[in-house]
């Protein structure tokens, strides 16, 4: 019997249904943006290691530029990758039949399926930490091509600015090798302290509770974590907004220096950021997507502290093991960081 709780085949089928394609581009359009998308990945490495000083070595983790059914597959085995921990613990510690695991893996995959649906026409560019050996860069063209129209963006600009943020991305996981190390470290930790009573039993009633906190900014992870669960999760919540808010500054650091209408793009896309209509708000709060939202706030304001505090050589010893990593009150109050670690 395979161990899955999630029928990932459908869940990629019904997220792909959903997810379309995307503004209506000619060949030529879709083969300038690929291309430019590329060479602003290329160029972006460089711009990244002299902002930062953190030198990514040559060969590592590939940049693809992909549609929306593309990064809905990627995810998916991304998701798949992450889960593995903590389907083993829940099915080694409360064995379904194998019936209700058929029935269950349907059920969760077109849940799943209906989320990266949702998500696969909201995101830019992702790295992606769980693709082996050293991860992978994923680029959405469709997705920033709708925008940079959206906000009336020079596609130029719009393209290379999205790829210094996204780039950051991955030079901080290629740069820094232990990085990937831990954060699977942190699910596997995750995965050992649940029970599958919390999920198999009560999963039903407290997706319903997040449905109904969404108005209240209450999200899904929340309310189907443990206290314990909870410090793990604002460890990687102060980890989160480390990177979000480290690739924030990057872009808006070099940005002036190599994209003339970054003001401008910057004032529109932060706009955007809030969304848009009654029930686009209400599934971005459920999903946890406004937690994101403030993660690259309040990374940006944390990291800029620190930088304008100790300087950007002082900031980086950020990188150099975990315990220096800040925990979610010190991304909060910048100075407890700078007293434990400087």
């Amino acid at each position: 019997m395979t161990r899955e709780m999630v029928d990932w085949d459908l869940a990629v089928r019904i997220a792909s249904g959903i997810a379309g394609d995307g503004p209506t581009v000619s060949r030529d359009e879709a083969a300038e943006a690929v291309e430019e998308l590329r060479a602003g990945a290329n160029r972006s490495t460089g711009l990244v290691r002299e902002f930062t000083g953190l030198d990514a070595p040559d060969g590592t983790a590939p940049v693809l530029v992909v549609d929306r059914p593309g990064w809905v597959q990627a995810n998916a085995d991304g998701f798949r990758t992450v889960l593995g921990p903590l389907v083993d613990t829940l099915l080694d510690k409360k064995p379904p039949s194998a019936f209700a695991l058929a029935v269950g893996s349907k059920v969760t995959g077109a849940e799943v399926g209906g989320l990266l649906g949702f998500l696969s026409s909201k995101v830019l560019g992702q790295f992606d930490p769980f693709h082996d050996p050293y991860g992978r860069l994923l680029l959405v063209a469709p997705n920033i091509v709708h925008v940079e129209r959206e906000i009336g963006a020079v596609p130029r600009d719009f393209r290379l600015w999205v790829c210094l943020h996204e780039e950051t991305h991955r030079v901080q996981f290629t740069a820094v090798p232990w990085l990937r190390d831990h954060l699977f470290s942190e699910v596997r930790a995750m995965a050992e302290t649940v029970e599958s009573s919390s999920l198999l039993d009560d999963g039903l009633s407290r997706v319903t509770d997040a449905m109904r906190s969404g108005a209240r900014g209450g999200s899904l992870v929340e309310l189907l974590s443990s206290p314990e669960q909870r410090e793990i999760l604002d460890r990687v919540t102060g980890m989160m907004s480390l990177l979000e808010g480290h690739a924030d500054v990057v872009m808006d650091g070099v940005g002036p220096s190599v994209i003339p209408t970054v003001a401008a793009i910057r004032e529109r896309f932060n706009e955007r950021r809030k969304g848009v209509g009654t029930l686009d708000r209400l599934l971005r709060r459920v999903l946890g997507i406004d937690a994101k939202m403030a993660q690259y706030r309040d990374g940006a304001r944390f990291v800029r502290a620190v930088v304008d505090k100790v300087g950007m050589a002082e900031f980086n010893a950020v990188w150099e093991r975990p315990e220096n990593l800040p925990s979610k009150d010190e991304v909060a109050d910048p100075e407890t960081w700078v007293r434990r670690v400087l």
